[in-house]
């Protein structure tokens, strides 16, 4: 086997081993972030280390770790020109050290209080400055000479003014001694700071190798964080049909990455997968459920600041921006989108080139791949609830990749008309999406009839409630529409309680609708300016002694 290109596996240990000591030398490594692969809950980050290597045992250094790395997952390969061998990995905080220029910043911390107290001995002769000029206004009449004469105006002016600027003398200087002691108090606490004991903000990694020539070698540290994570969005936009074209739909999948994992990845290749890391490799073990009667109550006096303590535990069963114009003749910007990874049990999406996402910037989103659909176009309603008609687009999903659960971005004819959310759909599966309301097709629901009252020839032996219901549907578009309506029929859980659609209505399309018992359906045709009308009717019926109360299930 050729030395060249070796490919070495290193051993994983866990951060309570220390590196072995002995005469094998330490080299100071530096490392960079290559490659991550972000998860919906965390990500994977490979790092590497590039140094020359002498002859025989070393041991490389690197301090630029992130603290949050999760050390069991730490796993080491390299490859050299010559013989190369991983031994043990180790993954540590560094030692918190003090200082090495501690006396240096003890002498000027000295420094600094002694100047501060310099400073307040001129404050304090300025307050006094201050003090005496006061007194002297105060006690010497400016208007009066010696023998109680009047003086002239001019020397009240001289007096008043020598007093104003003894006072405004010894105000500036104290300002100016305040704001001296203010920076001397910033420059304190900061060398404060720098000489206390700082704890370590990044993980040392030491990785024992062993060469058999000096060599040149590389080395590629992959690590899982848990500070980040990826979330799809979409950006759906239709383009809706007319006279002379079909409707498009352009569906665009996004993904936001935010990481707040204390490194920077810079200038990284990066991947998204659909891996859920957190949920662990296997499905929980399920216990035993016993059915019994629960234990007898206990006696009174036990029951008191007891009852708690002995009551049993109940456990469940179920433990993106607009691109710049460019010049004429203008282009739309393209971009970058991803190359798809698809496997038997995941889905990764590898974005082209490198991308730059740094620590606690936020959120991001890139682009991860387009598809252009020819969907089909129906206007949807449920005027018992709300009369407006909603523009619906569905098509079945045929990409490999499965569409992931998110939010999306509905945009029609160039206008955002909204959000909404997207289920997880598999391949060949049905999607649908709502465009908003279609102001040009009017739908109305009006009561025919409403009966509650009493059933029997002779005797009242039943109550009932009998309603009659109409829907009228108008399209106002110069082109034919297809309109579902969709309506509830009462449900009944008691064998007792009877409910029957009654003749009057008109035959529905469909009945427990997507699996929602009670939904009906009417699928219609509507021409250009064409009215349509449906009819509903149902009656219930229960015993006359009962009281029956329709609701919404849960």
């Amino acid at each position: 086997m050729r030395n060249k290109g070796l490919i070495a596996t290193g051993l994983v240990l866990g951060a309570a081993l220390t590196a072995v000591p002995g005469h094998a030398a330490n080299l100071d490594a530096t490392s960079t972030v290559d490659a991550v692969t972000v998860y919906p809950d965390g990500a994977t980050v490979t790092r590497v280390i590039s140094l020359d290597l002498p002859a025989g045992d070393s041991t490389a250094v690197a301090k630029d770790f992130p603290l949050g790395l999760d050390v069991s997952s730490l796993r080491v390969e390299g490859a050299a020109g010559a013989k190369l061998v991983i031994g043990t990995v180790d993954a540590k905080p560094p030692r918190a050290a003090p200082p090495v220029n501690l006396p240096e910043i003890d002498k000027r911390i000295e420094a600094l209080k002694d100047e501060r107290a310099n400073l307040d001995g001129a404050i304090a002769a300025a307050l006094a400055r201050k003090k005496f000029a006061e007194r002297f206004a105060e006690t010497s009449p400016a208007g009066l000479g010696e023998k109680g004469e009047a003086r002239p105006i001019t020397e009240w002016r001289n007096a008043f003014a020598a007093v104003a600027e003894e006072v405004g003398q010894a105000d500036a200087a104290i300002r100016d001694a305040e704001r001296k002691q203010r920076d001397i108090d910033r420059e304190i606490a900061r060398l404060q700071a720098d000489r206390a004991t700082k704890p370590p903000s990044r993980m040392e990694v030491q990785i024992e190798l062993s060469a058999a020539t000096a060599t040149r070698a590389t080395l590629r540290v992959t690590y899982a964080v848990r500070n980040a994570r990826w979330v799809p969005l979409y950006d759906a936009r239709l383009e809706t049909s007319a006279k002379d074209r079909k409707p498009a739909l352009e569906l665009v999948r996004r993904a936001e990455i935010q990481q707040t994992t204390g490194e920077d990845w810079s200038d990284v290749t990066l991947s998204v997968s659909t891996v859920r890391t957190g949920r662990g490799g296997s499905a929980p073990e399920l216990r035993t459920v016993i059915a019994q009667y629960p234990p007898p109550p206990s006696p009174p006096m036990a029951q008191l600041g007891t009852l708690a303590d002995k009551a049993p535990r109940q456990r469940s069963m179920e433990s993106y921006a607009p691109a710049a114009a460019a010049p004429e003749p203008a282009k739309r910007a393209e971009e970058r989108e991803t190359a798809v990874e698809i496997g038997a049990y995941q889905t990764a999406f590898r974005l082209p080139g490198r991308v730059s996402i740094g620590t606690n910037d936020g959120a991001k989103s890139l682009r991860i791949s387009t598809a252009t659909i020819t969907p089909e176009l129906i206007i949807r309603s449920a005027p018992v609830a709300d009369p407006t008609a909603y523009l619906e687009a569905s098509f079945t999903q045929g990409e490999d990749a499965p569409l992931l659960p998110g939010k999306v971005s509905i945009y029609r004819d160039g206008l955002f008309v909204g959000s909404s959310k997207l289920a997880a759909t598999g391949k060949d599966e049905t999607v649908r999406l709502g465009f908003g309301a279609d102001d040009k097709v009017k739908i109305e629901r009006t009561v025919v009839k409403r009966n509650e009252g009493s059933a029997g020839l002779i005797v009242t032996t039943a109550k009932i409630d009998e309603r009659a219901f109409k829907t009228t549907v108008r399209n106002a578009h110069d082109f034919p529409v297809k309109v579902a309506i969709q309506d509830q029929l009462p449900v009944s859980e008691n064998e007792e309680i009877t409910v029957e659609m009654l003749p009057a209505t008109t035959p529905p399309t469909s009945t427990n609708v997507r699996d929602r018992r009670g939904v009906t359906e009417w699928m219609l045709d509507a021409k250009p300016g064409e009215t349509k009308e449906l009819s509903f009717a149902w009656r219930v019926r229960w015993p006359k002694d009962k009281t029956v109360v329709m609701s919404p299930s849960g």
